[in-house]
């Protein structure tokens, strides 16, 4: 039975494959046409059918009334109701249908020429006891001939009246002759419409199409030399307007993310290419004549500085490329932000001694995130804000909670200040606001890009505001713990 249920379905998948959307589309619109054909057809032709025995039954009952007013009004002119009887069925034009009046003996009075060997007495129903009419009901003859029948009792209009009994017969034979070819033209019409409907689906699905072929065609057309097209130019159909929309949104996405890469490529390599040539130029000068030990201690010892440098830049590279997978994991605990930004104040406590610079802490705030990550962003902060604050400048670390369970830590200098052609770029890999990067000073154009990865691992946002000359403010928003 499983295996069964296996090939059903996998002959249903193999089924659907094999057509295409032109032709699902055609095979949808050639079935609802057919359908309707065919619900329709149905309709008329029980349609018909009905409204023929109607008639034909409200025929037969109206000759019999003719029949019994006859009788009540000439029953002593038996002369008189022959005419009128033959007459009357003289003027049945296409209808073939018989008249006879019976005594009260079984004995035909009057009755129809011809209806005695088509239509027998004995063939009627006879009326009951309490019943004065009978049918009318279809019966066939002996000769295979259909006829509608009915018959009543009627009274004569004497002063004694005379109990008569008349019989009216309709040959229907021709009606299932009509329904035949009714039902003929109906199967041609239904055919002939349903091969109709296909060709013209086939053209419509096609037609209808042609835009997701244009847009197939201008896709193929992308490369990574030529993602400036984009097709929302272009007057599209209302269904394929939102899909042109955002196919144009994934080109500019694509546009910008390939000259991010090429930046970031040249970015790379210009960073490797310095300490590399640092590198290589103090092999060649050590090399270049015989050195004492402590001369050949000095270059290794500069050549150490630029290892460690390859190496952070490295360790770097690699943060940010396990930041960038949405499924990194992320160790959250329960932490006061104040303990973390006291460590750091006092990791850089020296350093901004030296530099003349005051660094100082506020605010409390309860945190759940991963502890050394936050560390290391507002390290990397600080370490930027003091690359950038000159002597007597001050750097405020600041931590507040809102209401609603968010948390703000604020990195506030008086430096230098970025200008604002700057601002929205800093967070990108390598960028360095001084383009004069070969100073051995400066660092990769990595930390605030490393702030940017932490952030995102917890669904917070980074922003830098800054006033040229007057400082730098960079703010970390984390959101609630439960979001």
């Amino acid at each position: 039975m499983k295996r069964d249920r296996t090939f059903a379905a996998a002959w249903r998948a193999a089924f659907a494959r094999r057509w295409s959307i032109a032709g699902r589309l055609t095979r949808l619109y050639f079935l609802c046409t057919a359908l309707l054909l065919a619900v329709s057809s149905a309709f008329l032709y029980f349609g018909l059918s009905r409204s023929l025995v109607a008639q034909d039954r409200a025929l037969v009952s109206s000759k019999l009334r003719v029949l019994r007013v006859l009788l009540r009004d000439n029953g002593n002119a038996p002369e008189l109701l022959r005419n009128e009887i033959e007459h009357e069925a003289g003027e049945a034009g296409s209808l073939v249908y018989f008249l006879r009046v019976i005594d009260g003996d079984g004995r035909t009075l009057v009755e129809t020429p011809g209806m005695a060997a088509a239509v027998p007495a004995a063939a009627f129903p006879v009326p009951k006891a309490g019943v004065d009419q009978m049918g009318p009901e279809e019966r066939e003859t002996g000769d295979g001939r259909a006829f509608l029948m009915a018959s009543a009792r009627a009274a004569t209009g004497e002063a004694v009246p005379s109990l008569r009994v008349v019989q009216v017969a309709l040959d229907v034979s021709h009606n299932a002759e009509l329904l035949g070819r009714y039902r003929l033209n109906l199967v041609i019409t239904f055919l002939a419409g349903s091969v109709f409907a296909a060709l013209i689906g086939a053209w419509v699905a096609r037609a209808g199409l042609r835009p997701v072929v244009r847009i197939a065609h201008a896709a193929h057309q992308v490369t990574a030399n030529r993602l400036a097209a984009r097709l929302s130019s272009t007057q599209w159909p209302a269904e394929l307007t939102l899909l042109a929309q955002e196919f144009d949104g994934m080109l500019d996405r694509l546009e910008d993310s390939f000259r991010r890469l090429s930046q970031f490529t040249g970015d790379m390599a210009h960073a490797l290419r310095n300490p590399i040539n640092n590198l290589r130029g103090e092999a060649e000068v050590v090399l270049a004549r015989a050195r004492t030990p402590e001369e050949y201690q000095q270059a290794l010892a500069s050549s150490l500085e630029e290892y460690e440098r390859l190496s952070r830049m490295i360790d770097g590279l690699l943060f940010i490329a396990r930041a960038d997978d949405a499924n990194a994991a992320v160790e959250r605990r329960h932490f006061e932000v104040r303990a973390e930004m006291e460590a750091v104040r006092e990791f850089y406590d020296a350093l901004a001694a030296e530099k003349g610079v005051t660094v100082t802490c506020e605010g409390e705030a309860t945190l759940v995130a991963d502890s050394m990550l936050v560390r290391r962003a507002i390290s990397n902060l600080l370490a930027n804000a003091l690359k950038h604050t000159p002597a007597g400048g001050t750097i405020a670390l600041a931590a507040r909670s809102f209401v609603a369970g968010e948390v703000e830590i604020v990195v506030a200098d008086t430096g230098t200040g970025i200008p604002p052609e700057h601002v929205g770029r800093v967070f990108e890999r390598f960028y360095q606001v001084d383009k004069t990067r070969d100073h051995p000073a400066k660092g990769a154009g990595l930390g605030l890009a490393i702030v940017q990865s932490i952030m995102r691992l917890h669904r917070g946002t980074a922003e830098i505001a800054s006033t040229p000359g007057r400082g730098t403010r960079a703010t970390l928003r984390f959101p609630t713990a439960s979001s």
